[in-house]
């Protein structure tokens, strides 16, 4: 697993940490997912969780309740309270609090079946796990599946971040997508950040939680810190990284 830093403007510091799959040669979390067979994606699913877990234990310093953030393949969850044994297990072994687990959900994949998808939903909620729809705005991830049910966060996907200090089109349906998010109680978080344009204009359309290359890259089991070169060019401050 590597780490990527998810920045809070609003409280200055590093809000938490997104765990992405890496092989040990530096490979893709493309490259990997593509090597797995479809009758082998739960038991990839699951060990991914519990490693990332683990890491995280490890690597958090717990004084600074920092997030982690997991992603999962829905279409792997056959039944959503059997197949979180194992994450509570691996939380309760490094004694990893619940509320600090972010399930980010993506698929690239349609998901045909969304009342397994809510039921995943409320089952990750009922654990006080905290949910998130990735990739919000490419692929299947959009406004239908925001209208069948709300997840505790959103994330903008990268090709509407990408440019958008040019676009008016871009400017236009991020602001409309937060306007959204306020009117049902969900968080935003921009994701694919590289150029401080693009973070100027989105914390100025009122996103506080970001993430991307810009602010720092992922780094291979270890928390990279937040750019202070970046942060001080934006006038920001970070209180702990």
């Amino acid at each position: 697993m590597a780490f990527q830093p998810i920045y809070d403007l609003e409280a200055a510091r590093v809000w938490g940490y997104e765990a992405l799959v890496r092989g040990q040669e530096g490979q893709s979390a493309f490259e990997i997912l593509s090597k797995v067979a479809p009758d082998q994606r739960y038991r990839f699913d699951q060990a991914c969780r519990t490693k990332a877990i683990e890491l995280a234990a490890k690597l958090f310093p717990r004084e600074e309740n920092l997030h982690l953030s997991i992603n999962f393949l829905p279409n792997a969850v056959y039944e959503p309270a059997a197949c979180l044994r194992a994450t509570l297990a691996a939380a309760h072994k490094h004694a990893f609090p619940l509320n600090d687990i972010m399930f980010e959900f993506t698929e690239n994949e349609e998901m045909a079946d969304v009342a397994h998808l809510k039921r995943i939903i409320e089952e990750y909620r009922r654990r006080n796990f905290i949910t998130a729809l990735d990739d919000f705005g490419a692929g299947y991830a959009g406004l239908n599946l925001l209208a069948d049910f709300q997840p505790d966060l959103i994330k903008i996907d990268m090709k509407l971040v990408r440019g958008i200090e040019t676009s008016h089109a871009r400017k236009a349906i991020v602001s409309a997508i937060i306007h959204v998010c306020r009117e049902l109680d969900i968080r935003i978080l921009a994701e694919g950040v590289e150029t401080e344009a693009e973070f100027e204009i989105l914390k100025g359309a009122g996103v506080h939680l970001f993430q991307g290359y810009w602010l720092a890259r992922p780094e291979f089991e270890r928390l990279p810190s937040i750019s202070q070169t970046s942060m001080a060019a934006a006038g920001c401050t970070i209180e702990a990284a």
